[in-house]
């Protein structure tokens, strides 16, 4: 039988759109790639969108 958890997460994605609650894994994945130098920057870019286009 297939697990339901996915669809759950994908649910609770979708009600809390907008909310930086759902942000929070891009933002933190962001702050963590913003730290290697040189190239943190430019690492962190597509994660930076991922959390302005769900909480702008």
């Amino acid at each position: 039988m297939p697990s339901l958890r996915p669809f759950a997460i994908l649910l609770a994605g979708l009600t809390l759109a907008g909310c930086g609650a759902v942000a929070a894994p891009c933002r933190i994945g962001s702050a963590v790639l913003d730290i290697v130098p040189v190239v943190g920057h430019l690492a962190a870019a597509p994660t930076d969108a991922c959390a302005t286009a769900i909480d702008p």
